[in-house]
């Protein structure tokens, strides 16, 4: 296992940041999925963070950040695919803080209606995540905003992996972690607080199978830009910065392996977690039920997923869960009955 000594945040950071965001996004429930644990063979744990207040993990990451801002900050903003821009916007309104999210068109109407109902102000701009982070950077330029990254920042990594801080506080005996993979602030401050606490877990990031920019960057064995399009796992897209500093590295030193699926299979995933566990959640939530059921990944022992968001719009939802086809830019899903 690599030296966790020399990585940018450490098991210290993410102890430190479950003190600050204590009360305000912490402590969501881990809970058993029978059905998953009889197909698997193995005992399946899922990590609810679709309680948070603002409906995904990202509150996490985002309160650490800007609760540890100083006094004089004129306001924040970011760039995100939803859910770290809901966040931030949260976060902000607690602390009295203007707050802009900057967002590119391919991001659901749904996220976007939800952040403004925060109180924030939007911008949205371009068709991926590098032209919308573009939009922020002129933002801290001309209006001296400060940037919230959604991941590459060591308080939002630090936030992030409180995470996995309580899911092996609860179950230590995990074998296997699966963690939904995107720019990688999830992925990363799970991983470290993960191998800190159990060296010898298994750390499996799964995501789509086009326009997965960290997939991507860690075969080519450093940051790289990808084509983004279109997924049912839409918080999963976007890059994750040829400048990256902390999230990639870190990935790439603790992920055991990345595991690609493709949308019939998050399809399948999100029917199951309703039809089977009545759970209402987005297509980044469903990868590891995807990976698992289609045997992508072989459960070894105890694993665990983190089921990390539930900002959706609720009538593409009703239609998937119905078996309706849905249209992602230039694709067709075919829709399917779930058990037919």
């Amino acid at each position: 296992m690599p030296d966790l000594s020399d990585l940018p945040v450490q098991l210290s950071d993410i102890q430190a940041a479950a003190r600050v965001i204590a009360g305000a996004a912490d402590a969501t429930p881990m809970v058993p999925s029978e059905y998953m644990g009889q197909r698997t063979g193995h005992p399946f744990w899922m990590k609810l963070e679709i309680t948070q207040p603002t409906g995904a993990f990202k509150l996490r990451g985002a309160t650490n950040a800007i609760r540890a801002l100083g006094d004089d900050v004129a306001g924040v903003v970011c760039c995100s695919t939803g859910n770290h821009g809901r966040a931030v916007a949260y976060a902000a309104r607690e602390a009295g803080l203007r707050a802009v999210i900057c967002m590119s068109e391919l991001v659901p109407d749904a996220k976007v209606a939800r952040i403004r109902a925060t109180g924030a102000e939007v911008v949205i701009e371009g068709q991926s995540q590098d032209e919308a982070q573009r939009a922020a950077d002129r933002l801290v330029e001309a209006e001296g905003l400060v940037d919230i990254p959604p991941f590459d920042h060591p308080d939002v990594i630090a936030g992030q992996g409180t995470v996995g801080l309580e899911m092996l506080t609860e179950r230590p005996e995990l074998d296997t972690l699966i963690i939904p993979l995107s720019g990688g602030g999830l992925a990363a401050g799970v991983a470290v607080a993960a191998k800190a606490l159990a060296p010898d877990i298994r750390l499996i990031g799964v995501t789509m199978d086009q326009g997965a920019a960290m997939d991507a960057s860690i075969r080519a064995g450093q940051p790289v830009e990808v084509e983004e399009v279109a997924s049912l796992a839409d918080s999963l897209g976007g890059g994750i910065g040829l400048s990256n500093r902390y999230t990639f590295p870190i990935c790439r030193a603790l992920l055991d392996e990345v595991v690609l699926v493709t949308e019939e299979e998050i399809l399948t995933g999100m029917q199951t977690l309703y039809y089977e566990d009545a759970l209402v959640a987005e297509g980044a939530c469903a990868v590891a039920h995807a990976a698992l059921l289609s045997g992508k990944i072989t459960a070894r022992g105890p694993t665990a997923t983190i089921i990390t968001g539930r900002n959706l719009d609720m009538r593409v939802f009703n239609g998937l869960m119905a078996g309706d086809h849905v249209t992602l830019g230039d694709r067709i899903v075919k829709g399917q009955t779930y058990g037919a």
